[in-house]
This record gives structure tokens, sequence and C-alpha cells, in this order.
């Protein structure tokens, strides 16, 4: 039984933690402050009133001509492609490096209990094995899709599939991560009691597991989806293609009229997928 001092030093100690914690975020914030140079004023000075404004003026009316437009379906088309397979290559990494990310369900828990007890070499395998998995995951999502870019434009050339590979390798690592935590989330009564029957661990994982996230996998894996529409527009910047070469190139332009038009074509991609999104969502 916990003492009464022993659980007044506990109480005190949570008690402080929110102001240190908050002295800590001030003085790193006002730290961050002065060494990034954050000077919202420069927006108000006269040359920054200058620069603003004309680009704003550039960019009405935005440029609506049909030779135009019909040049951009193609890199329109292009962008939800990059998305569309790289969020594809995305769940292809991430489903089974979440799965061995699992804590649960690789290493313990009432599932791996028989399996590993009085084997500690069996064990061994299973956490090296889950500690390389969650490395993985953590190498990939660590590097922004944009640096992925880079360096698979350097190995394959320009084009969207250098996009693709960044933006699957990217979101892999991401979508791995949120997987082994929805695994870890599970109610694991109906585990044990399919185990009680003598079933196996594939078909523990198959009707047991899995129809409990399912939902939430595809609803993330849905967002992620959404993400992909913007990042394959931003990897364009790096020859990826897309619509992101295109604006690209009218910002070198100095064509401002045509990167309106773009980022309207480019918002009305994005309204659409959050449409096609909600509407799955709605069916689980």
């Amino acid at each position: 039984m916990r003492s009464p001092a022993l659980s007044s030093i506990t109480r005190s100690q949570r008690s402080a933690f929110p102001y240190l914690f908050g002295l800590f975020f001030l003085i790193a914030f006002l730290d961050s402050w002065q060494r990034v140079g954050v000077d919202p004023l420069v927006f108000f000075e006269r040359q920054g009133r200058e620069h603003l404004w004309k680009f704003l003026r550039g960019m009405f009316p935005p440029e609506l001509s049909w030779q135009f437009l019909s040049l951009m379906f193609r890199p329109a088309l292009e962008t939800i492609q990059i998305s569309v397979m790289g969020t594809l290559i995305a769940v292809l990494i991430g489903f089974p490096f979440g799965i061995l990310a699992t804590r649960t369900f690789s290493v313990a828990g009432v599932l791996n209990e028989a399996e590993v007890e009085g084997s500690p070499s069996r064990l061994a395998v299973r956490f090296f094995t889950y500690s390389i998995a969650r490395g993985i995951l953590s190498l990939f999502r660590s590097v922004p899709e944009f640096v992925w870019a880079f360096m698979f434009v350097r190995a394959v050339g320009l084009g969207p599939f250098p996009g693709v590979l960044a933006i699957g390798v990217a979101y892999g690592g991401m979508l791995g991560k949120v997987y082994s935590e929805i695994f870890e989330g599970v109610n694991y009564r109906p585990l044990e009691a399919l185990q009680s029957t003598g079933a196996n661990k594939m078909q523990i994982f198959s009707y047991g597991w899995l129809p409990q996230v399912l939902p939430n996998f595809v609803s993330y894996t849905l967002y992620r989806w959404e993400c992909a529409v913007r990042a394959s527009a931003i990897l364009g910047l790096v020859g990826a293609g897309g619509l992101g070469q295109q604006i690209e190139i009218s910002m070198r332009m100095f064509n401002f009229n045509e990167v309106l038009t773009l980022l309207i074509i480019l918002f009305l991609m994005v309204a659409l997928v959050d449409y096609i999104s909600a509407k799955i969502r709605g069916i689980l």
C-alpha cells in the first residue's frame, strides 16, 4: 500500500508539471521568435506592400481561356494519378510494416504468451523484427516527401514517377505508424475468445483483429489520399510532374493570373477528393 507521504509527493510532482511545461514552452517560443526573425510588420513596409500588391494585381483576372485550360487538363489528371498511385504504394508499405510494428501482435500480449514462453531465442527474433519494423517506419516518415522527391528525381529522372515514389515512401511510414497504433487499440476479448476455440494467429487476425480496425484504416487512408493530392502538387516544384510543375513555370514567367487559375483547379480537385472520401466514410 502506498504511503501518504509518497502519495503527496506524487501529487505535488503532477501539479508542478503543467507550470514547468508552460515555462519551458514560453522560453522556447520567445527564443524561436528571436532566432527565426519573425517580423509581421514586414508586410506593412513600403517594399513589402508594393511586392504583395503587384502579385495580387497580377492574379486578376484569372486565365480562363480554353487554350490554357485545355493544356492544364493533363497536368491535373497527372496530379490525381500521382496521388492515387503514391497512396497505393504507401498502403502496401504501411500495412505489413504496421503489423510487424504492433507490439501486441509481434512480441507481447496474451496471443504471444504460449508461443514465446520458455523460448528466449524466439522472443529475441520477434523483438528484433519488431524493432527493425519500427525503425524503418521512423526513417520513412522522418524524411519529408519533398526530400524523397529530390532523391528519386536524381535516381529515376524527371516526371511523375519520382513523385509517386516520394509519396509512397513518406506516407508509407506515416500510415504504418498509425496502423500499428490502431492495432494496439483493439478490444482483445474477441481475440482471446477466438484463441480459446483453437483458432490460429491468422484466423484471429482475419476474423477478430481486422474487422475492428478496418473502418479506422479506411478513414485515415482516405485522409492521407487527400493530403497526397496537395503533396503531389508541391512535388511538381522539384520536377515531379503534375500541377506543381505548371505552377513553377507560371511563377517563373510572372504569369500570376495563370497561377490563380492553377490554384483554383487544385482547390476544386481537393474538394472533389474530400467529397468522395466523405461518401466512402458514410458507407462504412
